[in-house]
């Protein structure tokens, strides 16, 4: 049963997720919350480590939220049930696109497409945001509105856009700011 429910709330997400991994984020913001499968705190470190990891941070999450509940075969039938419907898609796709490229009704749905993968990648990066920088928690405990911010987070978060904006600091591989980011958390235990 747990095998059929990873497939299809992954199948789900796979289907809806239109413009990349990033747009996975509100969908697996919402499974976390309806299942209880994961924290949102444990959502934060997976997408950390998805991004810092070889292959698409969707199937990377996917497979690891799959094994964190089913094990190895768990693992697999949550990475399937992400990637069938793209593989479907696409070989359909594939099919008919070079019939129909010059379609006004095919440029017209491509042209839709593109503000939705837009506000989905939008609404992972605020719900990023919002997990990183904000400690509601905290806040709700002891209604100090100084407990609200991760302050540790926010110099962090400030001294990189500061950062990003030097000119041979920005141009610098992006591994760079992988690594400096993964030693600056060990250092201060992020």
């Amino acid at each position: 049963m747990i095998y059929l429910q990873l497939f299809f709330e992954y199948f789900k997400i796979g289907l809806f997720a239109v413009g990349g991994g990033q747009a996975t984020i509100p969908f697996l913001v919402d499974l976390s919350e309806k299942t209880g499968w994961y924290t949102l705190e444990e959502l934060a470190n997976m997408i950390a480590v998805s991004e810092s990891t070889p292959g698409p941070i969707g199937v990377n999450m996917s497979t690891y939220v799959g094994y964190k509940i089913a094990g190895l075969f768990g693992s697999v039938v949550a990475s399937m049930g992400l990637i069938l419907p793209s593989l479907i898609s696409i070989l359909i796709i594939a099919i008919f696109l070079e019939k129909f490229k010059e379609s006004k009704g095919v440029k017209k749905a491509f042209y839709g497409i593109r503000p939705a993968s837009t506000g989905l990648i939008a609404a992972a990066l605020f719900t990023l945001l919002r997990l990183c920088l904000v400690n509601e928690a905290a806040f709700s405990l002891s209604g100090n509105i100084a407990d609200l911010f991760n302050i540790k987070y926010l110099i962090f978060f400030a001294a990189m856009m500061a950062l990003m904006n030097v000119k041979k600091i920005k141009d610098l591989h992006p591994i760079c700011f992988v690594a400096f980011a993964a030693i600056i958390g060990i250092i201060f235990k992020f």
